[in-house]
């Protein structure tokens, strides 16, 4: 089994999980005061692709702690901990920066927590991915090291991973597209858009036009005029919210 395809798998696990994982974040978050179910994320479908080459790097760490010199269980652990917070601080840094050099666009924002820069990484959330990082070193690897041989075992089950591949690139190609708009609007207008403020303000904005339920995926499904018009909205309410701080 080539490692190409463990690694597809794990990006596969990471993926949805992650999306799992920040549904249920959203959805009882402190500023979810209606406790909304909100689609996570920059793609439309259940996957979020930070997680799935989160999930990706730490299994490499795994393999790279067996390398370790002998030293005391609490060094280990401390390796441990710094190298994965630190390797996961730098893939998120590095994803945030892409989506706003790229697209203008922020997908979150750190920007309220102390020590933050830009908005797209902080020491709180450093800490955090060290924990996560540390957990699934001695908790989750084993599993994912069982789940590696259940494929091994299962190769059938590559056809599921290629599928899901399939509608992720799909999915990829449609939301690229979207992204373009949004960028050549920002660039019009001089911001860098936060993609979930936008992204709520269109959704509520089509639900109450079209006396609808709000749209849990394709919350940007609408016509081009609408989407424009709703953009110059929520640049304006943007302008109007700097002026007051």
């Amino acid at each position: 089994m080539s490692f190409a395809l463990v690694l597809a798998f794990l990006f596969y696990i990471g993926s949805t999980f992650g999306w799992v994982l920040e549904l249920f974040f959203r959805r009882f978050k402190p500023t979810n005061k209606e406790h909304k179910w909100v689609n996570p994320g920059f793609l439309q479908g259940p996957y979020l692709p930070l997680y799935g080459f989160g999930l990706d790097v730490l299994f490499m760490l795994s393999l790279a702690g067996m390398y370790l010199p002998s030293v005391s269980k609490p060094v280990e652990v401390l390796i441990i901990f710094v190298v994965s917070s630190l390797l996961m601080t730098i893939l998120e840094l590095i994803a945030g920066e892409i989506f706003i050099v790229g697209f203008k666009v922020q997908l979150w924002d750190y920007s309220m927590l102390w020590g933050n820069y830009k908005g797209l990484i902080c020491p709180l959330f450093t800490v955090f991915w060290g924990a996560l990082g540390t957990a699934y070193y001695y908790l989750v690897n084993p599993f994912i090291i069982d789940a590696i041989i259940w494929l091994s075992h299962n190769l059938v089950f590559s056809f599921v991973i290629g599928m899901f591949f399939g509608i992720f690139i799909i999915d990829c190609v449609y939301t690229m597209q979207l992204a373009t708009k949004i960028r050549t609007l920002a660039h019009e207008s001089g911001i860098i858009v936060r993609y979930e403020e936008l992204k709520e303000r269109v959704r509520d904005r089509e639900a109450k036009i079209r006396g609808r339920r709000r749209r849990f995926l394709m919350s940007f499904s609408t016509d081009r005029k609408s989407f424009r018009e709703q953009f110059m909205e929520y640049k304006n309410n943007h302008q109007n919210n700097n002026k007051k701080v």
